[in-house]
């Protein structure tokens, strides 16, 4: 089952109007849908009434049909809301690297229902037992903020140390790691414009 901020990100999409507005452009029924994508009327009749969300095949499969592409029915145009807001428990929290024992951070997206947003924040928590983060890069400016203990950003050939209310910005392009410091866990605000 799908969060509230998941069911309403998808909701502001409105696919299932889309949906009915290409069918019914073409003339075609469910039925006839159906046979030209595989899919059973029954659900193509739910995606319709927004009863269920399609999976990315499933929405392929129905764009194929109608010879558009995936981005017709992700097209929010400037009608969405301008007001989006997370909850705590409606984020996920993901390592910083899957498959290690003690990734560096863990982090939570704050903004990923905004759409044509001009930067990803994200809160990052680095906990005792985490080791340093890969040397990474990415196109942008970075802006950290510590919120709580200590980190270590190296950067280029530097070392920086940032404590409780400290913040840094840089080139993102540069290649840049994250460590935490002292004895407890640290928190930090991360933005990428």
């Amino acid at each position: 089952m799908l969060s509230d901020t998941l069911t309403q990100g998808l909701e502001r999409y409105r696919i299932g109007p889309k949906l009915r507005r290409l069918r019914l452009k073409k003339s075609m029924g469910l039925k006839q849908l159906a046979e030209q994508t595989g899919l059973s009327p029954a659900l193509l009749s739910k995606i319709e009434r927004g009863q269920m969300f399609p999976t990315l095949p499933t929405l392929l499969r129905i764009a194929l049909a109608f010879g558009v592409g995936l981005e017709f029915f992700f097209d929010a145009g400037d009608k969405g809301p301008l007001l989006h807001v997370v909850r705590k428990q409606d984020r996920v929290r993901l390592p910083e690297k899957t498959g290690t024992e003690a990734p560096a951070y863990y982090f939570e997206s704050l903004d990923f229902p905004l759409t044509n947003r001009k930067t990803e924040t994200y809160l990052a928590e680095f906990p005792v037992t985490g080791e340093a983060s890969r040397p990474h890069h990415h196109p942008g400016i970075e802006l950290v903020y510590v919120i709580k203990g200590q980190i270590r950003i190296d950067f280029d050939d530097a070392s920086i140390a940032l404590g409780e209310g400290d913040a840094a910005g840089f080139d993102g392009t540069a290649e840049h790691s994250y460590c935490r410091e002292g004895r407890g866990p640290a928190t930090a605000l991360v933005a990428i414009s």
